[in-house]
């Protein structure tokens, strides 16, 4: 199993820094999420040949490699011209990941919530121009359902990843959206099965508690989607059976720290998040 860290609360920190600092806390991983100098939200890519590179040289020399790369595009919609841009802008990416010798690639459904369909129809396109091109470089691609995305529980998108119909294309499980993916860690995971090749690990609090009383934004009835990525025990998930399910189905995939709440504590979360992973993963054997 790979630990990686998602480096987004140093995100001032200069990209061929990155792996330096990446090994100073101990991990030997690092995901990749949008970056102003590297793949930024939803537009395209900055980074050049030359800066590749480097960073590459960089991460050699820190003993740090490439676990995954993470872009976030309107790649369904939600027009028919955003989606082609977003094509464009994931062209780019996986050949800058191939660049990195990185062969796993993770993101979102995107679209709408209140157009699902739509949404849906525009994702499908979408994959069928991009699918042929993950194929040809192979490189995996592992989705997740997200807050205020088309698809936002967690068997549903387990359902279009099966739909998807390609060995290369498999489930993230992200585990601050544990209460929009409708809250059943295990039943979820067991839906996977094989599927089941990611994992992202932060904690949030279940806005669905006090009879949906629990209001984290006001008015009462908001269609905000709240969740937080905190340190694992700031939040309400359950980490004994997150943990205890994936040791018990043969998790092996990679692993994800990616708290964003605590940028004043950037480091010190970091270092947390990794010993407590570690810490309750140590009992796990793998083949």
């Amino acid at each position: 199993m790979k630990i990686a860290l998602d480096p987004y609360m140093f995100r001032g920190v200069e990209l061929t820094k990155l792996p330096g600092l990446v090994a100073d806390m101990g991990y030997e991983y690092v995901e990749l999420s949008p970056r102003e100098d590297f793949i930024p939200f939803f537009v395209h890519p900055r980074v050049d040949s030359g800066t590749v590179a480097k960073f590459k040289a960089e991460l050699a020399a820190a003993g740090v490699r490439i676990s995954s790369v993470l872009p976030l595009f309107r790649w369904s919609g939600p027009t028919e011209e955003a989606r082609q841009a977003a094509v464009r802008y994931w062209k780019r990416s996986i050949e800058i990941a191939v660049d990195l010798d990185c062969n796993v690639m993770n993101s979102e459904f995107n679209g709408r919530p209140e157009q699902s369909s739509e949404s849906e129809a525009l994702f499908w396109r979408s994959i069928e121009e991009l699918l042929p091109i993950f194929e040809r470089e192979q490189v995996e691609l592992r989705l997740e359902p997200h807050p205020d995305d088309f698809i936002e529980e967690g068997r549903k998108a387990i359902d279009m990843i099966r739909g998807i119909n390609s060995p290369l294309v498999s489930f993230l499980y992200c585990a601050p959206h544990t209460f929009h993916m409708g809250g059943d860690i295990t039943g979820i995971m067991e839906y996977a099965g094989d599927l089941l090749t990611h994992v992202h690990v932060a904690d949030s609090f279940d806005h669905r508690a006090s009879s949906g009383l629990r209001y984290i934004i006001n008015p009462p009835g908001s269609p905000a989607r709240i969740h937080q990525h905190l340190d694992i025990g700031q939040g309400e998930v359950d980490w004994d059976e997150f943990f205890g399910t994936l040791d018990r189905i043969g998790f092996d995939g990679v692993m994800t720290v990616c708290v964003f709440a605590w940028e004043e504590r950037a480091r010190e979360s970091s270092v947390f998040m990794r010993e407590e992973i570690e810490r309750r993963t140590s009992t796990w054997v793998r083949p």
